[in-house]
């Protein structure tokens, strides 16, 4: 299947994150690159969190400076933040956000952390391992459930709130096979390139 670089994202924003979001993704687009996830934040006072990543799910040190440096002329033009605030473009890193139907799909096996809109079965949260994936559904296995009761759980996409993967040995020896054989920018799990509103650039590095 093609990669879409505009597949559906699934995830709670408020009308400001949608917004700039609506900025972002066309930029990130004509750059090869998916939008992940736009996150306001109280960090360092405003604190504008970009996620992004490449058609293999990666994001280097330098595909986060090129996006950064695309993003900022184009955010001072639309000036969608009434204040001072920092810009921080990032890979999604090793325990992700789950946005798109693909985004379960790649990690089907894996532990994930889900809370929905709204109640469904009267809960919001589910925690369990990724079973399958439909269209616009995911299916959630929960681990000891009560003798009788179904461990599997359909979740219509459209529901989600938030979806992010469950940090194990079995992700990271995943992670760490994949950079094994793509090494990127010295072994950093995480690249992040953080820019405030009035130019300045600084460039941080998270590393396990």
């Amino acid at each position: 299947m093609p990669f879409d670089l505009t597949e559906k994202r699934y995830l709670r924003q408020s009308g400001l994150e949608t917004r700039i979001a609506a900025i972002v993704e066309p930029v990130a687009n004509d750059l090869g690159y998916s939008l992940v996830r736009v996150k306001l934040t109280q960090e360092n006072g405003v604190t504008l969190q970009i996620m992004a990543e490449d058609a293999n799910g990666r994001f280097t040190l330098a595909d986060c400076e090129r996006l950064s440096k695309e993003l900022s002329p184009v955010l001072d033009v639309e000036d969608p933040i009434d204040r001072e605030y920092h810009l921080e473009v990032s890979s999604p890193g090793i325990d992700r956000p789950l946005v798109r139907a693909r985004d379960f799909r790649a990690y089907i096996g894996h532990e994930a952390r889900i809370e929905l809109s709204d109640l469904l079965e009267g809960r919001k949260r589910f925690r369990g391992t990724i079973a399958a994936v439909g269209d616009d559904t995911v299916t959630i296995h929960l681990p000891d459930v009560p003798k009788g009761d179904d461990p599997d759980h359909v979740l219509p996409l459209a529901a989600l709130a938030e979806a992010k993967l469950v940090m194990t040995d079995r992700l990271m020896n995943m992670a760490q096979a994949d950079q094994d054989e793509h090494p990127i920018d010295e072994g950093d799990d995480v690249e992040t390139v953080e820019l405030d509103s009035n130019t300045d650039t600084e460039l941080s590095e998270e590393i396990d």
